[in-house]
């Protein structure tokens, strides 16, 4: 299998290469699309608290932090990703992303508190995991008004509440990248 390699896009720890993620079935998402998702939050980023629901390799989450966000809440399920992330964060000198070895759908049926920034970018063959995330999103209160969502999925038929938002979207190839912002509905 070919190494995939994954390199932080901007902010302080641009250039910088994440651990490689080989014999993984994991999607990293890409460069480009990073460079797009990180102009859409340019102006959100800073201080901000984010959720990474499937982080994967972490690539979100090292790069929300990279470009000022506060503090980066990390879910992941597969043991060997979650180590790695451990692995990279620790070599990267980084001390504001938690890692949380578990099935995102029972994190978010459990806990309670509204983050800014919320990445979810699931399987793409698990309609069924985004759908239920952002019911659950909404349901346990992970999001307060104003809350930006990032949606990477590839079925545009997917559920969301009708006080979310969509500010931008934008296709790349068969990759569709949404982005909401939970509002007050009046």
């Amino acid at each position: 299998m070919k190494q995939k390699k994954i390199r932080v896009t901007g902010g302080f720890l641009k250039n910088r290469i994440l651990h490689s993620v080989t014999k993984i079935n994991v999607r990293p998402t890409r460069n480009f699309v990073k460079q797009v998702l990180f102009n859409w939050l340019q102006n959100y980023i800073k201080n901000s608290i984010c959720l990474d629901c499937f982080a994967g390799s972490g690539n979100l989450s090292i790069e929300s932090v990279s470009r000022s966000a506060e503090s980066v809440t990390a879910l992941e399920k597969n043991y060997i990703l979650v180590k790695k992330l451990k692995k990279t964060i620790k070599v990267f000198l980084i001390n504001n992303i938690s890692v949380f070895r578990v099935n995102t759908l029972i994190w978010l049926k459990k806990y309670s508190k509204p983050f800014d920034i919320i990445y979810l970018d699931p399987p793409f063959n698990n309609k069924k995991l985004l759908n239920l995330s952002i019911k659950y999103l909404e349901k346990y209160n992970w999001t307060h008004n104003n809350s930006i969502i990032y949606v990477e999925h590839i079925d545009d038929n997917i559920f969301y509440p009708d006080n979310w938002k969509l500010m931008k979207k934008k296709n790349i190839g068969t990759v569709s990248l949404s982005l909401f912002y939970k509002s007050i509905i009046i």
